[in-house]
């Protein structure tokens, strides 16, 4: 059974800093293009950043660019998205979600591309 478990999430204060951490089990994450989507209440589901296998294409939300970071560790089947400089905006729900193609596409951002979701972890970033 195929799975992937979002962890990390939690409050914030405005200019700090999360990490969010995808772990997958029952398939091998090195295979898949992986991608971060957030939602926040009442808002649709949006594309975050995505991470391609080795040598492949990376991809961020204009509105995360230069505070986010994507990054894999094969060896721990797992994603990371190291997130700084929060805002208030930032605030929602993240999902990590794994496609079987190994790169991201030029439409990355498109929900209907990727097989596999998490749950998602809560993120709030409140003074």
């Amino acid at each position: 059974q195929l799975q992937l478990v979002e962890s990390g999430g939690g409050l914030v204060q405005p200019g700090g800093s999360l990490r969010l951490s995808c772990a997958a089990s029952g398939f091998t994450l090195d295979y898949y293009a992986i991608a971060w989507f957030r939602q926040a209440p009442g808002k649709e589901r949006e594309g975050v950043s995505c991470i391609s296998t080795s040598a492949g294409p990376i991809n961020y939300a204009d509105s995360v660019r230069g505070r986010f970071t994507i990054s894999r560790d094969n060896a721990k089947n797992t994603v990371y998205l190291q997130m700084n400089s929060l805002k208030a905006e930032d605030t929602a729900v993240y999902y990590c979600a794994a496609d079987k193609f190994p790169r991201c596409l030029t439409t990355w951002y498109t929900r209907g591309r990727y097989e596999y979701w998490g749950q998602g972890t809560q993120v709030t970033v409140s003074s």
